[in-house]
């Protein structure tokens, strides 16, 4: 929501701003006359008869104005882009403005075509099956570049019974002393036999 001021003086209790209220989904506007000067009960009496009275209470959310002063949601700003002109001409009858604008927003629904609006059930599959593409073409994508990544930084070794080969102290948990000065790799040692293209049996020497 947010207000028109500056509008000229009309009305019996000579009205000069009015409080416009957009609902959010509906995009439907209520227009309530207004002094620029009321308090926040002169206020709030209105929304009582006008709004509440009707919707019940509502969830609030605070939109602060920015430099150039519209809403951050842009609801009730747009709105009163485009009414200005007609509230400073109908300020005196702003229920028929209402009924007119609101008319005119059901119009516009309504030569939509309702898959704009809401998805159907058939249209859900079909953007279903396109998110679903999406994200295997994506995972596809990511095994390829990680396997080309790998493959770059790890070669397959041709090792043959009679090589000599060093052997890892990664899992050498025996080993006595401080891990910083433990070697790597110890050997080379003959390899006797093969069980995988990187798993080999090693003959240790004294």
């Amino acid at each position: 929501m947010d207000w028109v001021t500056a509008l000229p003086l009309s009305g019996d209790r000579i009205y000069n701003s009015c409080l416009v209220i957009v609902e959010r989904y509906p995009k439907n506007c209520i227009f309530l006359l207004c002094h620029k000067d009321d308090t926040a009960m002169d206020t709030a009496l209105p929304q009582w008869n006008r709004v509440i009275s009707h919707t019940g209470f509502f969830g609030t959310k605070l939109s602060f104005p920015t430099e150039y002063h519209p809403q951050t949601d842009g609801l009730a700003d747009r709105m009163i882009q485009t009414s200005e002109e007609m509230l400073r001409r109908f300020c005196q009858t702003p229920a028929m403005l209402e009924k007119g604008w609101n008319t005119r927003l059901i119009e516009e629904i309504l030569r939509k075509d309702l898959i704009e609006i809401h998805p159907t059930a058939c249209s859900f599959n079909i953007i279903l099956e396109n998110v679903k593409n999406h994200a295997k073409q994506r995972m596809n994508h990511t095994c390829d570049y990680e396997k080309k990544k790998w493959d770059k930084s790890h070669k397959v070794p041709d090792f043959k019974v009679g090589d000599l080969a060093l052997v890892s102290t990664l899992n050498f948990n025996k080993i006595k002393g401080p891990k910083k000065l433990k070697d790597s790799y110890v050997g080379p040692f003959f390899i006797v036999a093969l069980h995988r293209i990187n798993a080999a049996k090693v003959e240790f020497s004294d």
